[in-house]
């Protein structure tokens, strides 16, 4: 049976993009190779006339390809383009968008390296960054100038767990036909497809749930295949005008697949993120167990914040599977599978209880990481956050006893273990005064 739309999402991420031929190996091959042969030069003109077959590992692998389909079939998507990083993925998908002159409106609540990519190297290419509060439309709508060319997000924000209505946002950038590119890395595709809610494109980063055991980097952009060109080519020339030669455009050739296409064809190779036929194929196996490991994720973190919320030592747990969470009702909306694995809790006790916990915990791994099947743990004051203000760490619900928690697989009674051993003797002092 072919794993096509109709079938589960669990049978997907085993099927979708596997090769069926009788001769091929059940397990994906992994093609390590810097490129292919050609049979004659009818078809090495043809692969670089129409981009058939292989020829380059840069420009398409078959490792990769399979992969890559898979990826689009569990988000619902037209076609997955996979790359060398997630900050790559951020980074292709935007400048498939943008370039000088142009403006991007992003949620305040993203990922350091992100907002860094916006407000460092981004700008310098001449293409500025407006960052709101996604959960206000009407500063969203506000931001928007004539210049602006795509609207930006995360479906749950680091560190305050806040959920992005996806629908909502994804109709105010349609109101001027402007794309919503939305960071879904927290989420995955087993818990929220954003395609299905109106978002344009979807980025991961495929090192963590995707791949799911730390080992290999990875990113990926899931294009919707929509391009209405009579909507929006106005703001996207490169994706309507004849190329430099007088040939078609993107648009007379693809049609709704057209911007997918000019990252797959232009951005993505040119840029040169190109990911390894070996690390693909790891992904990919990660893949094959992400419906596992997510619900199992998901059902552990809930029981972590759950036993956190009630201890003397905690202030406050941002963990959107919770009643008392703002967002918890936008996130029964969305999520239905489950809230995720990453959230934050806030000690008492400050910046030494926060120390004393992350230096205590034994069982639980203290890194820069997360969606492993480990549970890993970093304080966010002085790791991610540490180039914002205090006002702005704040905002995103990071304060001297914030420490984050991605939990993993492990049973749940043994993390619960660990959390309790290593709270001994922490510090703890008045709660902290939060304003949401």
């Amino acid at each position: 049976m072919a794993a096509g739309a109709d079938t589960g999402f669990s049978t997907r991420q085993v099927h979708a993009g596997s090769a069926t031929a009788p001769a091929t190996p059940r397990a994906t091959p992994i093609y390590l190779t810097a490129g292919f042969t050609f049979n004659d030069l009818d078809e090495s003109a043809a692969h670089f006339g129409t981009g058939a077959g292989f020829g380059y590992s840069r420009t398409g692998n078959p490792t990769v390809q399979a992969v890559e389909e898979r990826l689009a079939a569990l988000e619902g998507g037209d076609q997955a383009v996979l790359v060398s990083s997630g900050q790559a993925a951020v980074t292709v998908a935007l400048l498939a968008l943008a370039g000088a002159g142009d403006h991007v409106v992003a949620s305040e609540h993203i990922y350091e390296g992100t907002r860094g990519l916006l407000l460092d190297n981004l700008a310098r290419l001449g293409i500025d960054t407006t960052f709101v509060d996604v959960s206000d439309l009407d500063a969203v709508r506000a931001a928007v100038t004539p210049r602006t060319k795509a609207l930006f997000a995360e479906t749950l924000s680091n560190a305050r767990n806040d959920v992005l209505d996806v629908a909502a946002v994804a109709a105010v950038g349609a109101e001027s036909g402007i794309p919503l590119v939305v960071d879904s890395t927290f989420t995955t595709p087993y818990l929220l497809r954003p395609i299905e809610h109106g978002a344009a494109i979807v980025v991961h980063s495929a090192s963590k749930f995707l791949a799911g055991h730390g080992a290999v980097l990875g990113g990926v952009i899931v294009d919707d295949g929509r391009f209405d060109a009579a909507a929006s080519g106005h703001l996207f020339p490169h994706l309507v005008q004849t190329d430099r030669l007088g040939g078609a455009s993107y648009a007379e050739k693809h049609g709704p697949r057209a911007r997918g296409q000019y990252i797959r064809e232009s951005v993505a190779p040119r840029f040169g993120p190109s990911p390894s036929p070996l690390n693909a194929f790891l992904i990919g196996q990660g893949i094959e167990t992400l419906s596992l490991r997510v619900e199992r994720q998901s059902a552990n973190a809930l029981a972590v914040a759950q036993w956190l919320a009630s201890r003397p030592e905690v202030d406050r747990v941002d963990y959107v599977g919770l009643e008392s969470h703002p967002h918890h009702a936008l996130g029964r909306r969305y999520l239905r599978r489950g809230s995720g694995s990453v959230f934050t809790v806030t000690l008492s006790g400050g910046l030494e209880a926060a120390r004393h916990l992350v230096q205590s915990v034994r069982l639980i791994t203290h890194m820069t990481h997360l969606g492993d099947v480990r549970s890993l743990i970093l304080h966010p004051q002085s790791t991610s956050h540490s180039a914002r203000t205090v006002e702005e760490r704040e905002r995103a619900g990071v304060f001297p006893g914030t420490v984050r928690l991605s939990i993993g697989i492990e049973d749940v009674d043994d993390i619960l273990a660990d959390l309790e051993q290593a709270l001994v003797g922490v510090p703890v002092a008045e709660r902290e005064t939060v304003v949401l």
